[in-house]
């Protein structure tokens, strides 16, 4: 205050442009404070998305089930090859049905060994620990049950999104890992049965066209028959008359 000078123009001149730079300097640090946070703030949420995006999927896939087997088979494809064999022996079962449940199992694990791989890596303390305990008992070679963990997931997943706590005497079924679709055998079946209508109705529309083709030439040699017999007997008529 003691600068301010307004007893000439020359004095106040300086006064507001002393007051316009103040002005824009501390306007400048503001706008540099707010794109800042702001840039934090999207980053922040940007990690939350992804992390959210992440564990939801991996929620879908360890207990998208609450009905049959709820537990994950840790056998390779050697093991189930083998036990595909005793059973095929045992119970003189189909081969398609034998490879079509190990199949399943099968993509079942890689389907769950992944979710435990972005459960270690983006998961809460509590999480990676269940999911640690989980893939040693995969690398044991025991079936696992995915129970906790999705409860783990459920209860965190909720509370980041604001929604209100699952109420404690609400009683929810076992969740168990997700029934991966079976392998591709039965759209390769309906694909040959495909080719082969296709064929079929290849055929038919060729004998369609060659029986078509076949009595439009008998038709038209018939007409051209029945017009040169009329012209003869005309031209014998005009003889009788004259």
């Amino acid at each position: 205050m003691r600068n301010i000078d307004f007893s000439s123009w020359q004095g106040l001149l300086v006064t507001l442009s002393g007051l316009v730079l103040v002005t824009a300097l501390g306007v400048g640090i503001r706008l540099i404070m707010m794109m800042t946070i702001q840039q934090k703030r999207e980053r922040a949420n940007r990690q939350i998305n992804e992390r959210l995006k992440t564990l939801i999927a991996a929620y879908k896939t360890l207990g998208g089930s609450f009905t049959g087997n709820l537990t994950v088979d840790p056998s390779h494809l050697r093991d189930l090859r083998q036990r595909e064999r005793e059973a095929a022996d045992a119970t003189a079962l189909p081969a398609e049905i034998s490879q079509g449940g190990s199949e399943r199992a099968r993509r079942i694990r890689d389907a769950v060994e992944a979710a435990l791989s972005d459960i270690i890596l983006l998961g809460t303390e509590e999480q990676v620990r269940l999911a640690r305990d989980a893939a040693r008992e995969l690398v044991a070679g025991h079936a696992v049950h995915t129970h906790a963990l999705v409860v783990s997931l459920r209860n965190f997943i909720r509370e980041a999104l604001d929604l209100d706590p699952i109420p404690s005497d609400l009683e929810l079924p076992a969740q168990g890992p997700t029934r991966q679709p079976g392998s591709g055998g039965a759209s390769s079946r309906n694909r040959d049965q495909g080719d082969g209508g296709g064929k079929g109705s290849g055929a038919g529309m060729g004998m369609g066209a060659g029986m078509g083709a076949g009595m439009g030439m008998g038709m038209g040699g018939g007409l051209g028959m029945g017009g040169l017999g009329a012209a003869s007997l005309d031209e014998e008529d005009d003889g009788h008359h004259r």
